[in-house]
């Protein structure tokens, strides 16, 4: 089977889909930023025999990236998968954000998928074949207050993809893009908490929409995205977007449903009841005041 690299594997998605593809067969290099303070990876790994060796690699940092990949290349002799999973939120309104937050994100987000795609794409083109899977968001194709940093991140990614693909199409490496909903990880749970000025209440609402949505609902387990990764891989899906979770489509085609002037009226109302109300009415989800 082929030999994947997967970023960002301490939890979540990066978690999930290394496991995941081990259990498929795959044999998995799982890259962390700090592999001593995450040790449950390989514990898992030790314990069911699945072949996951981790790698210490940060994704901000072109010699970490660097360093990796050599190491991958010089103990395994190529790299057929690349999962560009590693990631971390953003919120707040636009006019409050610092502007090194939107520079931290975005170096992460996307200059960190970036980097790590240089890096695998020569031996790729060389051996005429691999898959580079990147690991969106429902945000990369909304832009939804107060996540500008994280969506524009996701955003840039999303159009880098779609690039990409067409221009690796000759020498057969394939893209694909996860466009996950709601999933239960702890990406959002990171991120730096403090209150915003009252001019922009639509700052608590992702949040309020993100954790209703989980209490309200099954929550969606990482692992719906590691196995529809798998099946990507396995199958030579040529597919670009891949909408993951029960949310997902639902999400994108309500959006898709507005015009941008609608969706703008509607996220953007002043009031809390009247937002709790239309995300009750157009989603089922209750979002009021507790």
């Amino acid at each position: 089977m082929s030999i994947a690299l997967i970023t960002g594997c301490s939890t979540g998605i990066g978690f999930a889909t290394a496991v995941a593809m081990a259990r498929a067969g795959h044999e998995v290099v799982a890259a962390m930023r700090n592999p001593d303070g995450a040790p449950e990876l390989a514990e898992l790994a030790a314990a069911e025999k699945l072949p996951v060796s981790v790698v210490r690699a940060d994704v901000d940092s072109d010699e970490s990236v660097r360093r990796g990949i050599e190491e991958v290349l010089t103990t395994r002799g190529r790299i057929d998968v690349l999962v560009n999973n590693a990631g971390i939120g953003g919120e707040g309104p636009v006019e409050e954000v610092q502007l090194g937050v939107f520079r931290k994100v975005m170096e992460t987000n996307f200059f960190g998928a970036l980097r790590c795609t240089q890096a695998v794409l020569p031996g790729m083109r060389q051996q005429r074949s691999g898959h580079i899977v990147n690991i969106s968001s429902i945000a990369g194709r909304i832009a939804l207050a107060p996540q500008a940093a994280y969506a524009a991140s996701k955003w840039a990614l999303e159009a880098m993809s779609e690039v990409l693909a067409q221009e690796v199409r000759p020498f057969g490496i394939r893209v694909a893009l996860i466009e996950p909903g709601f999933i239960a990880t702890p990406i959002f749970g990171k991120v730096e908490r403090r209150e915003w000025s009252s001019y922009y209440p639509q700052a608590r609402r992702g949040l309020a929409l993100f954790r209703a949505s989980l209490q309200d609902q099954n929550p969606t387990p990482a692992s719906v995205v590691g196995d529809r990764i798998v099946e990507i891989v396995n199958h030579g899906d040529t597919t670009l977007r891949h909408r993951v979770g029960p949310d997902a489509t639902g999400f994108l085609g309500w959006r898709s449903s507005m015009t941008d002037e609608q969706w703008i009226e509607w996220w953007g109302v002043e009031s809390e009841e009247a937002w709790a109300r239309n995300v009750k009415q157009v989603m089922g989800i209750d979002v009021s005041p507790k």
